[in-house]
């Protein structure tokens, strides 16, 4: 795909400050190095904290059409810490002999507490720690601005070193863990009301942050990305400000529902650990949404379950129907 693109259109170290709508049609944003950029549409997928998005969302509250729900912040309900060892000797750790990861998750009995190893290439094993905050611990300043340091992380490593793993102490791996290896990181959520106003478009976490616990926050953003080009190549051929929104609904309004699913089976999920059952139908579910390009030949299903029905192209019929008028028989 990148070879398909201008070298010279492609920037880095970019940050968005602001987004025009200029008389003449299309859209235009203003970057914090004076520089400025135009084009038919403007597609924000710049992560949970996306310029873009608050660059729109600041036009759209000073014309008092932005929802309140998406005047708030982020909802912050964990931390996370996580680490990755170096290369273990595999007579003690056996799993790694399998080329095959092993994966453990542990509920802390009477704590806020959950953790997990998995196994990974290079003879390494992969941890996590999850805490629960306390509701006033969210949103309190000051417990943000202190646990954030080196001497956070210190205390942190110390409450949960003695928790129990498969192979002794959790506190044997974090040994293990050279400290620049260690990351602590709130674990953020919210489902974002307005994904798209005139040209400008959100998809991925600036549309919908999910919490890592179903492991569907990449998942949902490369849908995004697929639907709505999908839409977007139907209106190719003629890029009008109607044409445009009317792709920029149609994008919403097929995303919106699975995104609402994933987004709320995450949350539970990060609560309770499910059931194998539950677990089953909730994987079967999210495995039957696989959206494809509209505009180019379906990949034939090969799972066990059929894909959900999709929106075709009417824009590949009409041209695949041409084509098979203009061959002769």
């Amino acid at each position: 795909m990148l070879a398909q693109i201008d070298p010279s259109k492609i920037h880095f170290g970019k940050k968005v400050i602001s987004i025009k709508h200029p008389s003449e049609g299309g859209v235009t944003i203003n970057c914090t190095d004076n520089t400025s950029y135009s084009g038919d549409i403007l597609v924000g997928a710049d992560g949970s904290y996306s310029s873009v998005r608050q660059a729109l969302y600041k036009d759209l509250n000073e014309k008092k059409v932005l929802p309140y729900s998406d005047t708030q912040g982020l909802e912050m309900g964990y931390i996370t810490m996580v680490g990755t060892t170096d290369a273990l000797d595999e007579k003690k750790y056996v799993e790694l002999k399998d080329d095959f990861t092993h994966f453990h998750f542990i509920v802390g009995k009477g704590k806020p507490y959950t953790w997990s190893t998995f196994t990974v290439p290079g003879k390494k094993i992969c941890w996590g720690v999850q805490i629960q905050l306390k509701a006033t611990s969210a949103e309190d300043r000051e417990f943000k601005n202190t646990e954030w340091g080196p001497e956070g992380n210190e205390a942190m490593i110390k409450e949960i070193q003695d928790f129990p793993t498969t192979y002794g102490r959790l506190g044997d791996f974090i040994e293990k863990t050279p400290r620049e290896r260690i990351s602590k990181v709130y674990l953020e959520e919210k489902m974002f009301e307005t994904w798209h106003h005139g040209r400008v478009v959100l998809i991925g976490d600036a549309a919908h942050k999910m919490l890592p616990s179903a492991g569907q926050g990449a998942v949902n953003a490369m849908q995004d990305a697929v639907i709505l080009a999908s839409c977007l190549y139907d209106i190719a051929l003629n890029p009008t400000a109607e044409n445009i929104d009317s792709a920029f609904q149609s994008y919403k309004a097929q995303r919106y529902p699975h995104v609402k699913f994933q987004f709320d089976s995450s949350k539970l999920m990060a609560k309770v650990i499910f059931g194998q059952s539950i677990l089953h139908r909730d994987t079967i579910a999210a495995a039957a949404y696989r959206p494809q390009c509209t505009f180019l030949p379906f990949t034939p299903n090969r799972g066990t379950h059929a894909p959900l029905p999709q929106l075709p192209s009417s824009r590949y019929q009409q041209e695949h129907q041409s084509e098979q008028a203009a061959t002769p028989v």
